[in-house]
């Protein structure tokens, strides 16, 4: 296909979207519930860093949109210079496979279904906690990632972002 094809093709399925019936015409959301926003993001990583510090670590927050592309990072003062790219997979693991990091730590043991999923997609799959799926009304919104403390300090800051990120889009 050449781009006049595309073209033409793009346009023949937009002309046959305004010809459909209301009834049929496909759901467009408009509200920012559903997707993730940069001020969702931001939000959500205040409540995180204020988590982290009330826990004494120094952590580096990611949060990315459904499809694992990153939306936000911050990265508090005293982190490790590896927990940025760490916390980015993080949410690149969690949004592409939509489970926990946490989870896949379990199912990627020797013997496991998925024991050396952390081989593939150019190194990107941590297989140790600290990444979570972000839901909205049972819908994917994305993904948070968090880094810089033990892998059951990292579990617990993201768990609490999962917790309370409801919450924040509901406060926006």
């Amino acid at each position: 296909m050449n781009e006049q094809d595309i073209t033409n093709a793009v346009k023949s399925v937009l002309d046959q979207m305004k010809a459909a019936p209301a009834a049929e015409k496909p759901h467009v959301c408009k509200c920012k519930k559903h997707r993730m926003t940069l001020a969702a993001a931001n939000a959500l990583i205040e409540k995180v860093k204020a988590k982290a510090s009330e826990m004494g670590v120094d952590i580096v927050a990611a949060v990315s949109d459904k499809a694992g592309r990153p939306v936000a990072v911050q990265c508090m003062d005293g982190a490790y210079i590896a927990s940025f790219d760490i916390a980015l997979n993080k949410t690149y693991t969690s949004a592409s496979l939509k489970m926990s990091t946490a989870q896949l730590a379990e199912l990627s043991q020797p013997g496991q279904d998925l024991y050396g999923i952390q081989f593939t997609n150019n190194g990107k799959i941590v297989i140790f906690g600290g990444g979570e799926v972000l839901e909205y009304d049972g819908q994917i919104v994305g993904a948070l990632g968090v880094s810089g403390g033990t892998a059951a300090q990292d579990t617990a800051i993201a768990a609490y972002g999962k917790e309370v990120f409801k919450e924040v889009l509901e406060c926006l």
